[in-house]
Order: C-alpha cells, then structure tokens, then sequence
C-alpha cells in the first residue's frame, strides 16, 4: 500500500477560529483609526488582498462617523482611504458602533437586524467592505473562487453527499465535519423517541403564549398566528431534557477534541419549532446565514449546532440546506448568498430521528414547507469560555429574537 493510500491519522482535529478574548476594550478614535491605522493595514495586506480586489471589485463606500466622513476606494491592487465623502454607498454609525465594529462585536447584519443600520446605496457594498476590513483587522484573505478544495482521508475528493451513523468511525465524522462543516447522522435517535418528543410539544404548546418573551409566533396566510419556536423545551419535556443529555448526543459534541459543552444561554439549552406551511409574517423560515452573522466570529467560532428530526424533511417540508466549506471562508454573512460563490450547496433531507450538525459560521437555510409541515429540536454546543462576554451574547440573541429580517438559527 502506498504511503497516500493510509488514512490520515487524526490526532486532533479542531474547528476553532477565535482570535479574539472578552476584555474591556479600549475605546478607538476613529480619525486616527481611519487616517492612520487602517491605511498603514491596508498597505501591509497589498499582497494578502491583491486576488481578492481583483475579483471583488468594489465600488466606493463613504463612512461617516460622528459627522466626518471618510471613503474607501480600490483598483485592481491597493486601497486607499481618503478624507471627505464620496459618490455611491454610504454607511452612518456612532462612535460606539465604530468601536463595536472594529473590534468584531457586531456586523452590519447586526445592524440591519436589530433596525438601527444607517446607510444609503446598496447593502452589497458595505457587506463587501466588511469583508475587506476584517480581511486586513484579523490576517484573513476573502474567499476566492476556487480557494476552498474538500479532500477525504485518504487525499481524494471528499463525497459531500455522505451521512453517517452511529456506528461509524467517530475520526471520520470528525475529518467530515472539519473539511465541509457540517455532518448529517442517520437515525440516531429511534421513531418512537421522536413521536413521544412530538406528543410532547403539542402539550407544551399549550403553555406558550404569544408574547411571553420565551417562544416565536408567525403570521400565517389565513390571518392567524402560529407558534413556531419553544425555547426552553428541556424544561417542559422530561423525554427531550433525557435525550439533549444523552450519550448519543455528546459524543458528537467531542467530536473534534475541542472540549465543545452545552451552550444553554440564558437557561436556553434546547428549542423546538414546528415549521408550518404559509407563513408570510416573522421568524420561521430561516434564509441564508451563518450563526455567527450578528457579529462576534472570532471570539466564539466554531460552535456546533445539532438540529434533532422530530420528524423528516425534504424538499417538500422544510430541509436544511448548507453551503459546504463556508465555515472556512470569508464571505457575506447574509442575508442572501454571496453573488458568483463557487462552494456547493449541499440539501440535507431527513428522516425521523436524523441529526444534522454544522459549524457556527456555516452558511445555511430552512427551506419553507409547502407540502408538509416539519418539527425539528435545536441545541448548540460552544467552544470552552476564554472570557466572560453574557452581556454580548445576550444583545445578540435579543437583536435575533426581535429581528425584522431571518437571520438567527
């Protein structure tokens, strides 16, 4: 057997991106940042940007904070940042979201989620621009096309259309998982599990009320409101705080030897949702996204969230769709793919008792039922704490909770 022909040998595989630690930041002045720092950046990173420029091209954005403007330009090689605004797209922010911002607290999509992004021209540019300033803040390179390959254990093409079992081998679910950022795991949990977890949520249900700050209401096509969202569900369900705990399920959370544990932010460890058919109002069908799009990649990058198949989707009732390798690039966020994104988009079709997993900053989506309606359980696995930071991620999950646009889990 030739020496490419043994399987790779994994001794630790690791989904962890986080550059950054929770302190109390330093506050930024944003003329010296953008008159002095952010040039000299730019300058350092000509080579590291030079591909991406090319293929980006971006058109000029004006950022005005606190009054002063300054606007940012590219050729085919080198950005500059000069003073004064500019023609095409502009982006307004105080200096509280300058610093927010510099330091990864939040994105634009933040912004645009919780109502409070100030721009003109198009969301296009400044999503592009982002990409390029944090490209040059965090020592990133843009994705380009053709950037990303998938390579299984033995050096040849992964198969992206592979699932999994229990009973496989928990290195390859971890080389898998690292190299396309998601996993599929057929029947991990029985049929008759799942339907007492369904009998379950229809109790439950009577618990909730529109409003009670614990669960998400959708407006449906007849005029009526339907409940979507339980969060909390370990709480009401003695079956699914047994199962979120099971053995079968933090086995996949040390999957990549990362000491991943149970997020449970604010008490909310587990949530079920029931996908409805003909919502036209609130939060069920997810659009692309990455868990990670309101901001705070590299602080918390990668957790891991497990989507448990109450009962099956597809293409008719609601499947999870992911954009394989996305966890690896840096790409818009949201709230729509990235135009020309060459990564493949992979659909994950269930049965009942199926599990998906996929990497915090993987693109995906829930596709809107049509013909079936679709019940599923959600529960998140973190990277161990480097720093305290519940007061950022409880903003976050406040600004998804209350978003006009799709863009949480």
């Amino acid at each position: 057997m030739a020496p490419r022909d043994l399987p790779k040998l994994i001794t630790h595989m690791t989904v962890d991106r986080r550059i950054r630690v929770d302190g109390e930041p330093a506050s930024i002045a944003p003329a010296e940042f953008l008159d002095v720092t952010l040039p000299r950046l730019f300058a350092a990173a000509t080579d590291r940007l030079g591909p991406s420029l090319q293929e980006m091209q971006p058109r000029p954005l004006t950022v005005t904070v606190e009054g002063q403007s300054w606007t940012l330009r590219a050729d085919d090689a080198r950005v500059a940042v000069t003073r004064g605004p500019g023609t095409g797209s502009a982006i307004r922010v105080d200096a509280g979201q300058f610093d927010a911002l510099v330091a990864d607290k939040v994105t634009p999509m933040g912004w645009l989620a919780s109502g409070s992004l100030d721009m003109t021209g198009h969301l296009s540019d400044i999503l592009n621009w982002w990409l390029l300033v944090r490209a040059t803040l965090d020592g990133t390179t843009p994705h380009r096309t053709g950037a990303i390959e998938f390579e299984d254990r033995d050096g040849g093409p992964l198969d992206l259309s592979r699932s999994f079992t229990a009973a496989d081998s928990a290195d390859d679910m971890a080389w898998f998982l690292e190299q396309a950022g998601f996993l599929h795991v057929k029947g991990l949990y029985r049929e008759d599990e799942m339907a007492a977890v369904s009998t379950e949520m229809d109790v439950a249900a009577t618990r909730y009320a529109d409003g009670d700050g614990r669960s998400w209401w959708a407006g449906l096509e007849d005029g009526s409101r339907a409940l979507v969202r339980m969060q909390r569900f370990d709480k009401e369900s003695p079956l699914a705080a047994e199962l979120v705990a099971d053995e079968r399920l933090t086995r996949i959370a040390a999957l990549t030897g990362d000491g991943h544990v149970a997020s449970g932010w604010d008490g909310n460890r587990l949530e079920a949702l029931f996908k409805p058919i003909g919502v036209v109002q609130g939060i069920s069908d997810i659009p692309w996204h990455k868990d990670c799009s309101l901001g705070r990649h590299s602080y918390d990058c990668c957790g891991l969230t497990v989507g448990i198949s109450v009962t099956g989707a597809d293409a008719m009732s609601g499947q999870l769709r992911v954009v394989a390798g996305s966890h690896r690039a840096l790409v818009w966020p949201a709230p729509s793919l990235q135009p020309g994104l060459d990564l493949p988009v992979v659909n994950l079709a269930t049965e009942t008792g199926d599990v998906t997993v996929h990497c915090s900053c993987t693109l995906h989506m829930a596709a809107p039922p049509v013909q079936r309606e679709r019940r599923v359980m959600y529960t998140s696995f973190s990277l161990p704490s480097l720093g305290g930071a519940d007061a950022d991620r409880k903003e976050l999950r406040r600004m998804a909770d209350a978003a006009p646009l799709n863009t949480s889990q």
